[in-house]
């Protein structure tokens, strides 16, 4: 397990999967190009060759490995390149979740955000039950063991990963986040000209149709970027 600089990462840290070996092969078939790609030398034993894999993963404190997704479902967002499978690796801790995905989306603002899909155990209760702590439970969840930018902005609940014929996440099929995806206080109307000033413009640029005077910006999914476009509107 390699970081970017093709060095080991240490236990509990994300990195790439590279084998080694008698059994690693010499090269794909007349793919030269694929071939220098795939297949590099050994920085740790003289003439020995590593497959570098595209598959990210972690070690367990039980030396076991955990599959965190493929090097190739990286996503780029306000500067930072972001692993999708580590968050949704994380997510499934949380007793509450049975299986999860996280995808990068555009936001009303037409920047990359990271919205969560899961698929809930029935600890987490029903829809009508969560009146929203689901959002806020599962935010809390991450936000205790992940930096602020790999928390997602929603968390939408569904009753089954949609998926193609082949067996593979349907990212078409995954619904846009409702009001009930965010972890939304429990709502009073704003009051006063300056907060419904305020809540129309954080719902116009968190994607949110209906924001309380309680409701925190940066819990919703705001960041620095948006909030200098919300200094830019008051």
């Amino acid at each position: 397990m390699l970081d970017a600089y093709g060095a080991p990462v240490p236990f509990g840290a994300a990195g790439e999967l590279y084998i080694g070996g008698a059994g690693v092969a010499r090269g794909y078939l007349n793919r030269p190009e694929l071939t220098a790609e795939r297949f590099i030398a050994s920085p740790f034993v003289d003439g020995d060759r590593l497959y570098r894999t595209g598959d990210l993963g972690r070690y367990l404190p039980d030396g076991n490995l955990e599959f965190l997704g493929r090097n190739d479902e990286q996503v780029k967002i306000r500067g930072f390149r972001i692993e999708p499978g580590e968050i949704a690796a994380r997510l499934c801790e949380h007793a509450w979740v049975r299986e999860a995905v996280v995808v990068a989306q555009q936001d009303g603002a037409g920047e990359k955000r990271l919205v969560a899909y899961v698929v809930c155990a029935s600890e987490a209760g029903s829809d009508e039950d969560d009146g929203g702590g689901l959002a806020g439970a599962l935010r809390a969840h991450l936000s205790a063991r992940l930096p602020d930018y790999m928390v997602p902005a929603a968390f939408v609940r569904l009753a089954a990963l949609p998926l193609t014929v082949n067996g593979k996440l349907d990212r078409k099929a995954l619904p846009g986040p409702a009001d009930a995806a965010y972890a939304l206080a429990a709502y009073e109307a704003p009051r006063g000209e300056v907060e419904t000033m305020l809540a129309g413009i954080w719902a116009e640029l968190l994607g949110v149709e209906r924001i309380g005077r309680h409701d925190n910006f940066f819990e919703l999914g705001g960041h620095s970027l948006l909030a200098v476009q919300l200094s830019a509107k008051h």
